[in-house]
């Protein structure tokens, strides 16, 4: 089974899952090595989401503060972004992007 980035079980959803399965793993419902095989699962599902679902578009404006490229992810630290979309626009103090290549890694 091919690997999947991580990046999103530090999100919202992504850390309530984590929660949840450490919850059951501690009530002894669930073993930890299906745990694990449910956040793989979650990795894989949750990127292919974003790759064939979404189809908005933003342009992101600001001033960048810092980038790195480490291990084929680059990460942009932007200072005073603002984001237009069709029809809506937000802004921020700071945001973090991480990007990572497309390809998954062991491919």
């Amino acid at each position: 089974m091919p690997s999947y980035y991580e990046l999103y079980r530090t999100s919202t959803l992504g850390t309530a899952l984590t929660d949840s399965l450490d919850e059951l793993i501690q009530a002894g419902h669930i073993t930890p090595q299906l745990a694990i095989q449910v956040l793989e699962q979650y990795d894989k599902s949750i990127a292919e989401a974003l790759s064939n679902k979404v189809k908005a578009k933003a342009v992101i404006k600001g001033d960048l503060r810092t980038y790195r490229f480490c291990d084929d992810v680059w990460t942009f630290i932007i200072k005073n972004p603002t984001f237009k979309f069709d029809h809506e626009a937000a802004t921020a103090d700071k945001i973090k992007i991480v990007a990572c290549n497309a390809r998954r890694p062991g491919e």
